[in-house]
């Protein structure tokens, strides 16, 4: 079973030292891709608009460090039609989330997701718009995936432990399968990278990420 962790021995582990100079790359790392992926963010947002009229962004609540809510952006790949809403989905679990669920799957092939939303979903470009999260503090570049609040309510004491950190644009999860692991398999890596979390292993995410993003592996 893996050991528990708490607000005050992660911030003896992590250190003052690190956090800072943590914030200080998420700042010239989002700054930097903001500015050169701003020509990639406009035309992903004419060929938002020219194909279903409506918002170019998605903006969602989250859950963020220390289960504080927090607005994310992403380009919206859903049709706006009042009749291709789903409803929110709804969970009744007890004791926690189980291990075995999957969010989303690969193979699912979802009608309300527009030609464009389908291939900015493959290539990650939905995400960019994160960057401005990051500069603005409430995620960083690497970190857990940030999870919906009708998810994160239900942790039992041990998944909150990925609540620790902030949630990142990429992290150990999402290099590692993306969308294709379980919840438990997901939150085996999300705790080993709290753990373990450092520049090195950092830029080693970063680097994977590169190699994730190019093959589309795990995408949805």
């Amino acid at each position: 079973m893996e050991r528990s962790l708490d607000s005050q021995s992660y911030e003896r582990k992590a250190g003052a030292l690190t956090g800072f100079i943590k914030r200080i790359m998420d700042i010239l790392l989002s700054l930097i891709g903001i500015v050169l992926a701003s020509p990639i963010m406009l035309i992903v947002a004419i060929c938002i608009k020219s194909e279903d009229k409506g918002p170019a962004l998605f903006i969602q609540t989250r859950t963020g460090k220390n289960d504080q809510p927090f607005s994310i952006y992403k380009f919206r790949s859903m049709k706006t039609a009042p009749n291709q809403v789903r409803p929110a989905r709804q969970y009744e679990w007890k004791g926690g989330v189980p291990d075995d669920f999957v969010f989303k799957q690969t193979d699912e092939v979802d009608p309300n997701v527009t030609k464009v939303g389908a291939f900015i979903r493959k290539t990650s470009l939905d995400e960019l718009p994160q960057l401005f999260n990051v500069l603005l503090g409430n995620m960083s570049m690497i970190g857990p995936r940030p999870e919906i609040p009708a998810i994160t309510t239900h942790y039992n004491a041990q998944q909150k432990q990925r609540l620790l950190v902030k949630p990142g644009i990429t992290g150990w999860a999402q290099v590692n399968g993306r969308s294709d692991v379980t919840n438990g398999e997901k939150m085996a890596m999300d705790y080993y990278y709290i753990k373990n979390q450092s520049m090195a292993l950092d830029m080693t995410i970063l680097w994977k990420t590169v190699q994730v993003v190019l093959t589309s592996k795990g995408a949805v």
